[in-house]
């Protein structure tokens, strides 16, 4: 993982924890397990860091919906 993902990811783990009130450690494993970090958020990085916060947490949770994987 390059540098520049690498923060987006961290970023990410952040934001979504801001928004469902979860300890960034437990989001992190949650999206670790369910393969959105390196199936989801590396591969599309190019494309997603260029979209609003919002508008990626909502992707991430379409992603772990379409997963049956429980916020």
């Amino acid at each position: 993982m390059i540098q520049d993902s690498f923060e987006f990811v961290v970023y990410m783990i952040h934001a979504c924890a801001n928004k469902w009130n979860r300890l960034p450690s437990a989001v992190y494993k949650k999206l670790r397990d369910s393969g959105c970090i390196q199936k989801f958020l590396v591969p599309n990085y190019e494309i997603m860091h260029t979209q609003g916060t919002d508008f990626v947490v909502s992707d991430i949770e379409e992603y772990l919906k379409v997963r049956k994987v429980a916020i």
